[in-house]
């Protein structure tokens, strides 16, 4: 079973100047080993470590978290938290929602009850261009800057002067931000070595053309899901993996075909295609004519 009910309506797309978050929580907690109930929210929590080491297993995944990395946790969806350390951990606690929609009266309002769950209650993720959602890559190693934001708020939020919720709002849509684009340059610095390694890749398999190359071979080569590598690949090479490699081997094939008198068996055998038969049905698909009249017309002309 999913750890998230794929019914509840959990993204808006919506410019990011109608956000209006709501704060109903804001804490330093300093915690000895322990492990918590397993929960799910109906509101949202960033929960950042200042000292010490947590472990979050949420939405089937496991994240180990030491000081100065924080943790964005999806409203509806179960998640489990153990501290690690075998000294007391420090943590700051911020619950949310993104629209100021949720009626929060008590801490418990914010845990969801499953002998009793509100449907309607489970708050909804923000999304606004160029930005993916934060939920998407839940680990944050914030700047000092929000690590600050984030101190203020919980500040204001403990001693609630006048106005404190202009406040806290003002530095949550700060905090939202700086974690947004922390995302953004993660993000591009992940792509910047992705496309190093599958540059590197392509330059193996144009070494190396003989060999059985497949999507999901490549894929687990770069240690990736196979449709995220043919994603990526297809924005370096320009095409499919499978496209581009059909495409390279059918150049060498005509190199060697116009360069070499190699009988066509061991030709089809040098670019990945060990069966002549198979090897003649590709290259005529390719070309329009056969490995053998390619070779002599080459010749002629």
């Amino acid at each position: 079973m999913s750890d998230k009910d794929p019914s509840y309506p959990l993204r808006k797309q919506v410019p990011s100047r109608d956000w209006a978050p709501g704060i109903h929580y804001a804490q330093l907690q300093t915690l000895p080993p322990c492990t918590f109930q397993r929960r799910r929210l109906y509101d949202f929590e960033l929960l950042y470590v200042r000292q010490g080491k947590l472990l979050t297993k949420m939405d089937t995944e496991e994240y180990i978290l030491n000081a100065g990395q924080l943790i964005f946790l999806s409203s509806g969806v179960y998640h489990q938290n153990v501290i690690l350390s075998d000294s007391d951990t420090k943590l700051i606690g911020i619950h949310f929602d993104f629209f100021g929609e949720s009626i929060i009266t008590h801490d418990e309002d914010m845990v969801v009850n499953e002998d009793e769950v509100i449907h309607d209650k489970f708050a909804f993720e923000a999304v606004t261009v160029p930005f993916m959602p934060l939920s998407q890559g839940p680990i944050y190693s914030p700047p000092p800057e929000c690590v600050h934001a984030m101190e203020q708020l919980v500040h204001e939020f403990t001693m609630r002067p006048a106005g404190y919720e202009w406040v806290c709002r003002g530095l949550l849509l700060g905090i939202l931000t700086s974690l947004l684009r922390t995302q953004s340059s993660r993000d591009a610095a992940k792509s910047s070595v992705h496309t190093e390694r599958i540059r590197a890749l392509i330059d193996e398999i144009e070494e190396r053309l003989a060999e059985r190359w497949t999507n999901k071979s490549m894929a687990t080569s770069m240690n990736m899901h196979e449709d995220h590598f043919a994603k990526l690949f297809r924005e370096v090479a320009g095409m499919p993996p499978g496209e581009y490699l059909r495409s390279i081997r059918h150049r060498e094939a005509r190199k060697l075909l116009r360069e070499t008198d190699w009988p066509i068996e061991r030709v089809g055998d040098q670019v990945g295609y060990p069966d002549i038969h198979y090897f003649s049905r590709v290259f005529t698909a390719n070309e329009g004519i056969s490995p053998r009249a390619y070779r002599k017309l080459s010749r002629i002309l």
